[in-house]
């Protein structure tokens, strides 16, 4: 089996190593692997045409600057799909690019599969976006259990297949106990992770943000500590862009590491936590699987703002919130991610037993909708991508 996958953020490289364990353990295959993918597809044997990282920007008005190169990248990852002639195009998520590889793939070898993992969040803006896509994606794995009716209602077949959160591994008590005493962080001292995003361009905005938010709240709490964990490119320069925020960070960063031994200490922060200060995304679900009450908050550029503001369809962007049909979770977006709400909203949250009872609650909805107990997403994925191909 020959396949082509486009991943474009550390999400999709996640969701792209998980797809393809499943389809080697379900076709019992050898599988010759082409595309574009981070760390951990690369672990499963694909070799990247070039460096995921290239295609990690989020935003109108972040993409803009970049634009040429990207249509660049487009053109050439389309060209290798066409030389290569694989089994099937599965691209994930990252629709800016991969959808544009797939329409070129699409229009010059129509006979082609071309499959989207991440079904487009048309339930909460641009709902014309499914019909455009249908013009080039064949089949669509979607992740919430709402969406496929979207897809198949502009002519793709759409599989629900759950959502890997709940299948990835998450720290024990044992192993959280162990990172507070390897970091010398008292069980009684309050710690805080700090997610300020895997983008640099999210840290740029959000990171002067939190920073002035969390100082009431290390003020409150004087014995309390910080943990951020990064990735690998925006781990260079962080310090800097954190300078001034009232209390250095324990970073965690996975340059020079082993990714299993990185992955290991990052889920053993977020289940020693006590609360989380998160970017909007993926991140709120590993949250919500470790059990770590978190406040978010995100904000892009004005025009982005505005844009997206106005084609917004719903009155939350938290997965959680989203899937448990809840508010439970507090949501700072555009010109409300502000220190001071911020910061209320954090402190509110480490004395209101009641407030994280609620969070614990729509979490436990959350695990339970997206198919925690069931069989693994990874597997279910591999199932309907084979019914295709």
């Amino acid at each position: 089996m020959r396949l082509f996958l486009v991943a474009g953020e550390a999400s999709g490289d996640r969701l792209g190593a998980a797809l393809i364990r499943g389809l080697r353990e379900v076709s019992g295959e050898e599988i010759e692997l082409h595309g574009i993918g981070g760390p951990l597809m690369q672990a499963e044997g694909l070799t990247s045409l070039f460096p995921m990282e290239e295609l990690s920007v989020m935003g109108l008005t972040e993409i803009l600057p970049r634009l040429r190169s990207l249509l660049a990248r487009v053109s050439e990852t389309a060209e290798e799909v066409i030389r290569l002639k694989p089994d099937a195009l599965i691209t994930i998520d990252s629709p800016e690019f991969s959808l544009r590889v797939a329409g070129r793939v699409k229009a010059r070898a129509a006979h082609m599969p071309t499959i989207h993992y991440v079904a487009p969040t048309v339930w909460a803006w641009r709902p014309k976006r499914a019909r455009k896509m249908a013009r080039s994606i064949d089949h669509v794995l979607a992740l919430f259990p709402f969406e496929p009716a979207y897809m198949q209602a502009e002519g793709m077949s759409c599989d629900f297949v759950g959502h890997p959160v709940t299948t990835e591994p998450v720290a024990s008590a044992a192993e959280a106990a162990a990172f507070r005493e390897a970091h010398k962080i008292g069980a009684e001292d309050k710690l805080i992770l700090v997610l300020p995003g895997s983008r640099r361009s999210e840290v740029d905005r959000l990171a002067p943000v939190f920073g002035e938010a969390l100082r009431p709240v290390l003020a409150a709490h004087p014995g309390a500590r910080l943990v951020l964990p990064t990735t690998e490119t925006v781990a260079v320069g962080l310090p800097e862009k954190l300078r001034g925020w009232p209390a250095e960070p324990v970073i965690l960063d996975p340059r020079g590491r082993r990714t299993e031994d990185f992955l290991a200490e990052k889920r053993a922060a977020f289940a020693a936590a006590d609360v989380a200060l998160a970017a909007s995304g993926t991140v709120s679900l590993e949250l919500a699987a470790s059990e770590t009450p978190m406040v978010v908050a995100y904000d892009m550029s004005w025009l982005s703002r505005k844009i997206i503001g106005a084609m917004l369809r719903v009155d939350t962007v938290t997965l959680v919130n989203l899937v448990s049909d809840t508010r439970a979770v507090p949501e700072f977006l555009g010109p409300e991610c502000r220190p001071g709400p911020i910061a209320g909203a954090l402190k509110g949250l480490l004395a209101d037993e009641g407030a994280r009872v609620a969070q614990l609650d729509a979490m436990a909805a959350t695990m339970l909708k997206l198919g925690r107990g069931g069989e693994a997403p990874g597997l279910r994925a591999a199932r309907s991508v084979l019914k295709v191909i």
